[in-house]
């Protein structure tokens, strides 16, 4: 039978090599888009144009965004493996949402511009796991990050980004580009800050 939660002075709930993948997602991602648009031939407007289109077949040097959106769902897994002090059904969807955005890299959107029902549903598993797991993540013993109020408000607001992007895509108003920026950004970032937050506050562990 497992002994309750214990908090002990010093040490981290996230191991350095997570803080360290926490922090490369956002600069994958932001990076990774901000580098390939400036390679479009004939310019790449960032408001109406969707990230997956930087990755497309026939975008020019493609492999910007590719490597990118590769990189930034390792960084996902890694930061789900060591992110100790959430639950582990937080961690699996996390892990789950960085596998899903490996396989956006895998499966791009076709050249002639005419969609990909595989892209669409890694796309969609991506952006639904990343905005939940903070839901699944918390612990009233954890860190402040990690506590109910916090969690649950994070997913809150991921979702409500990713029902933006939904709205735009849906409507096509010409800002479906900053509305998926705007939840993928949110999403690349909100792992970092949980990671920061557990690694700096005082250590946290489960006995058994």
């Amino acid at each position: 039978m497992s002994a309750p939660h214990q908090r002990t002075s010093g040490g981290a709930r996230v191991a350095w090599w997570g803080l360290l993948s926490s922090a490369a997602a956002p600069v994958l991602l932001i990076g990774g888009w901000t580098a390939a648009a400036t390679r479009q031939r004939g310019g790449f407007d960032q408001v109406r144009e969707t990230i997956s289109a930087l990755a497309a077949i026939g975008a020019d040097d493609r492999w910007l965004m590719t490597t990118a959106l590769a990189g930034l769902g390792i960084c996902h897994l890694t930061t789900a493996t060591a992110l100790h002090a959430a639950r582990l059904p937080g961690r699996l969807v996390l892990a789950g949402g960085g596998l899903a955005t490996v396989l956006v890299a895998v499966f791009p959107l076709p050249a002639e511009d005419s969609g990909s029902l595989v892209h669409t549903a890694v796309a969609g598993t991506a952006f639904l796991a990343l905005a939940v797991w903070p839901a699944l993540a918390w612990r009233r013993e954890a860190p402040a990050l990690l506590h109910p109020g916090p969690s649950l408000g994070a997913a809150a607001a991921l979702l409500a980004l990713v029902g933006w992007f939904g709205v735009e895509l849906a409507t096509d108003s010409g800002r479906v580009g900053l509305a998926e920026r705007a939840a993928a950004g949110a999403q690349a970032l909100w792992p970092l800050v949980v990671a920061w937050g557990c690694r700096s506050a005082p250590e946290w562990r489960e006995a058994t």
